[in-house]
């Protein structure tokens, strides 16, 4: 707390610090004061004014779940899904097993087509 506030919320402090100033002055500081109390007073209320209205579309939303039959693990396992999209391969490979393997061309290069590319291959020669 700074010794500014220790001061304004201590009777006896400002009572002291109050002691040299005039009664105009001391109004004068009341009605600032008061100025200030009310516009954080309606800021607070401003604030709560919000929160009710978060709290009532919340509970609208809580109400449209439960009449529709959705519960919220229903929710949750949308927002647990990658949201990756997949790319399409561009890029194809058939090995000695002959089992083929594809790849987009983005990302860590298969060792399949590493292989390929050591042979002296190119990308070109497995395109799709």
């Amino acid at each position: 707390m700074t010794d500014f506030v220790k001061l304004l919320t201590r009777k006896n402090s400002l009572r002291k610090q109050c002691q040299t100033l005039s009664s105009a002055d001391i109004e004068k500081a009341i009605a600032d004061l008061t100025e200030i109390l009310e516009e954080k007073q309606a800021q607070e209320e401003e604030l709560l004014a919000v929160e009710r209205e978060r709290a009532e579309k919340i509970e609208a939303i809580k109400q449209s779940m439960q009449e529709a039959g959705i519960g919220l693990d229903d929710l949750m396992v949308l927002v647990d899904a990658p949201v990756k999209k997949k790319v399409a391969p561009k890029y194809q490979i058939t090995d000695e097993s002959g089992e083929v393997h594809q790849w987009s061309g983005r990302g860590r290069t298969p060792a399949v087509f590493q292989a390929a590319f050591a042979k002296g291959k190119t990308k070109e020669d497995f395109l799709i």
